[in-house]
Formats: structure tokens, sequence, C-alpha cells
């Protein structure tokens, strides 16, 4: 979200609030959240080289909202009148957006000017056909379910992989009668993807599990495309997310109060804190340039310190904005560069992130590796902390410097745990001695910080080599 829209969509959000006050016009509150989020989904989409793709891009991801529902609603809320409703009045918003071409040849809500009406037109009707069938001849269970999974992993496989991302763009270019040849990895911008796909996993897998609670397509719609966490999250649970747009939270003095100061300090972290230490960051051309591990060291303490205020900004404003809407969106950073080892680094770092992996990865892993009793506890801490922490890193991107990030950091919380687990039957002896007492805390935290920001290299310089030679760099090596 960029300055101006952040601004538009505050002042939308405030309006809306004491124009349609959701106790007295409930339903009518519900339809605006869907209605406002799906708009927003279109004007967030940044420009794509691929012709018509900021456009189809949006439309794909309510179209993969439509279908999850299908696939986990049960048989009898599927046939409810108001779900009827909700899938015509979500077709109307994309028509009315396509309809945009008329009013700007340059793009109205859309980068670009939106394709033809007919071929719009198909595309919805395609879309209701899939879902139809769907509808009709399936059931929810585990294995569609575990299709829904594999199909949505598969997408971010394509997306996510640079060379799969350059071929998928090379065939959609020629299908939209382009030079194939110009197609790059970055064609394939898909806003708010990675976002909304965890948030279908989690639907899939708790229907599968018999945990998701029975909603209207308007409901879950609104819960995957909600705009206030579309780009940058936090990631809501769907239980969770319910009881706030069943029934928002009022907005008072004390509420309103609370928002903007979350939406100004969001506000200052991004575009004043973060945008300024990104002038000065570890990037891969300055990577090569500095002179010195001085200045190797600075440029990496930038980059730490920036990526933390652009990513609590954006969360900031996320929650800021939700609270004006009536919805408490979960806390996603609580100083996690204060704390005192990578554990609690990770509790408090991107923590719906940690959550859903915890939840959905590392749990069931550790149950499955425990159930066979042929592994020591030590084998089974190091396979499920590399596992989850690689998929970490791959859910950034399919490469090479994402994957050696994730395992540094597995490898970095399976050093804490065995360290952890010797150091208890000790913690006596330590605690006896003041000075140890007094000292200890201060350097863990800055132990930790450090290894967190060397782990920070291979998330900030694009290519594996370079990264390593910079990592070897920052001690005087090479």
């Amino acid at each position: 979200m960029g300055l101006t829209q952040i601004l538009v969509f505050a002042a939308a959000s405030l309006l809306a609030r004491l124009l349609f006050r959701p106790g007295g016009y409930a339903r009518a509150w519900g339809w605006l959240l869907l209605i406002g989020s799906a708009l927003a989904i279109y004007w967030l989409q940044p420009a794509v080289p691929i012709r018509n793709f900021d456009f189809y891009f949006p439309t794909a991801t309510l179209t993969l909202a439509v279908l999850g529902w299908v696939l986990t609603a049960p048989p009898e809320t599927r046939r409810a009148r108001e779900n009827w409703i909700a899938g015509g009045m979500l077709a109307g918003v994309v028509l009315a957006v396509a309809l945009t071409r008329y009013l700007s040849l340059n793009g109205l809500l859309t980068p670009t000017r939106p394709p033809q009406t007919w071929t719009v037109l198909a595309v919805l009707a395609a879309a209701a056909l899939i879902s139809w069938l769907l509808a009709r001849f399936t059931r929810p269970g585990a294995r569609m379910m575990t299709a829904g999974v594999a199909v949505l992993v598969l997408l971010f496989a394509l997306v996510k992989t640079p060379a799969l991302a350059q071929i998928a763009a090379g065939g959609l270019r020629g299908l939209m009668g382009q030079d194939a040849g110009l197609a790059q990895a970055t064609d394939l911008r898909w806003l708010g993807f990675s976002y909304v796909a965890f948030r279908l996993i989690h639907t899939l897998r708790d229907r599968a599990a018999g945990r998701l609670p029975a909603v209207t397509l308007r409901e879950y719609l609104t819960y995957m495309i909600f705009f206030p966490a579309f780009t940058a999250g936090p990631i809501d649970r769907l239980e969770r997310f319910l009881k706030d747009l069943r029934s928002p939270a009022p907005l008072d003095a004390d509420s309103a109060a609370n928002a903007g100061r979350r939406l100004l300090t969001g506000l200052f972290q991004k575009f004043v804190l973060a945008d300024a230490l990104a002038l000065m960051s570890l990037n891969a051309s300055n990577a090569g340039q500095a002179h010195g591990a001085g200045w190797l060291w600075l440029l990496l303490l930038a980059y730490s310190l920036q990526i933390y205020f652009d990513f609590a900004g954006y969360t900031d404003i996320a929650i800021g904005l939700g609270r004006l809407l009536g919805v408490r969106l979960p806390e996603n950073f609580n100083h996690p560069y204060r704390k005192p080892n990578l554990t609690q680094f990770w509790n408090n770092w991107h923590m719906s992130l940690t959550q859903w992996f915890r939840a959905y990865v590392f749990n069931p892993l550790t149950r499955v590796l425990r159930s066979r009793g042929s592994l020591p506890v030590w084998a089974i801490v190091l396979i499920t902390q590399l596992a989850t922490m690689t998929l970490i890193g791959l859910w950034h991107g399919v490469t090479p410097g994402f994957v050696l990030w994730g395992l540094w950091h597995g490898l970095g919380l399976f050093v804490h745990n065995r360290w952890s687990d010797w150091i208890k039957p000790r913690a006596d002896v330590l605690n006896a001695s003041s000075v140890l007492a007094a000292v200890l805390p201060p350097l863990s935290t800055a132990f930790t910080f450090v290894y967190v920001s060397l782990g920070w290299v291979w998330f900030a310089l694009p290519d594996a080599g370079l990264a390593a030679r910079t990592l070897l760099r920052l001690f005087g090596i090479g």
C-alpha cells in the first residue's frame, strides 16, 4: 500500500463507519465490507508487464476464494439464498471494474485499462461453471481438501520459483499477443497471493479436521480479501475474524484514538524510518562496493532495522485500519530484537506466520515423528526445526538464498533448544552469581540480534555466492 492509498482507506473507513453503524445496519455493513475489499484489491494490484493481468490477478484471487468456500462449505450451506446473492454481487463488482475501461484509457481502478467486456464475461462464466460443478458434484472430505492444498502449493511454487515463473510469464505473454522472449520471473506480480494462500490452506485443513465453523460466502470472501491485511498480513484465523465481522467493536472516542495512534505509528515507521534506512541498507549494489568490514556492518545494521520498521509499520497500519472497521487484527510484532534468544525472537517476529507454521507444519510433523518411536529427541527437534524454517524461507521465494536463510534459523533454533536443555540443571548456579545474572541477559540479547542480522545477509542479497562472500567479509575474510 502506498501513502495515498493508506490515507484514502483511512478516510473511507472512518466515513463508512460513521454512516453505516454496524449495530443499526448489520447486513448493509457486511455487504459494504465485501464490496469495499473487492474493489480495494484491484486498486492495490500493481502494474504487470503482461497485458491485462493487473485485472486478471485480482480476479483470480476472488475466484480462488470462491472455490475455497465451495470446497469447505457443507452442502446445506451452499444452497442458502444469501450465497447466491453474494456470488452475483461479486460478479457485479468484477464487471463494474471491467466497465471502467470506458471511463479511462489508462485505467481507473486498475493500473492499466481492463480487458474487453466480452472477455471478462467469458471469464466470469467459466468461474461460475467451475464453482457450480464443484458445488454440485463434490462434498467436503479429506481427499478434496488435500487436492485443494496441493493445487495451492503448485500455484505457490509456480509464482515463487524464478525459473518456473519466467516460463509461465512467457506463456502468458504469448497468450496475450506479446513477445514471450521478453518474459521475466518478476512479471508474475500477483499481489496478496501468499497471504490468501495461507488463509485458504488454513480453512481447507481445518475443514478436513472438522473444526471449521460454517460461514456464508459473504463472510468467507470478506475474511479472504479483507483489505487492511491483504498485502502484508497479519494472517488471521477465520473463527477469530468471524467474531469481529459479526459483532464489530464499537467506534467510540477511545477506539478511534487507538486506531489513529496505530496508523500514525505505522506511517512513521514505514515512510520515515524504513524508507530513510533503505537509502543506506545492505543490497546487491552496495555489498560489493563497501570498503572494509566496518562499513558492511553498518549496511547490515541499517538493513536489520529497515526490514523491521517496514514490516512492523505495515502491520500497525493494517491493525489501525482494521480497528476503524471494528475488526481487531492479531498483533504481529512484539519488540523481537529485544529478545534474549532465537526462540523468543521467533515467538515475537511475524507472530501470525510463526503460529501458522507451528499449527500446520511443526506440530503435525513432531507428532508423526514421535509416533514412530525410533528417533531420539534431538533428531526430532533437528528435523522439525530445519523443515519448518526451510519452508518459511521458501514461502518468501524458492531460491537458494531463502533456503539458506531458513536453514540458518533452523540450525540456530536447534542449537538453542539443546543449549536450553543443557543449562536448565545449572541455572541455579548461574543465578547465584549477581554478576552473571546482570551480564548474561544483555549479552544474550546482543548475540541474538547479531545472529539474526547475519541471517539477513541471505535474505537481502539475491545471489547466494555474493551473500556467502559478504558474510566472510563481515569478519575480515576475503
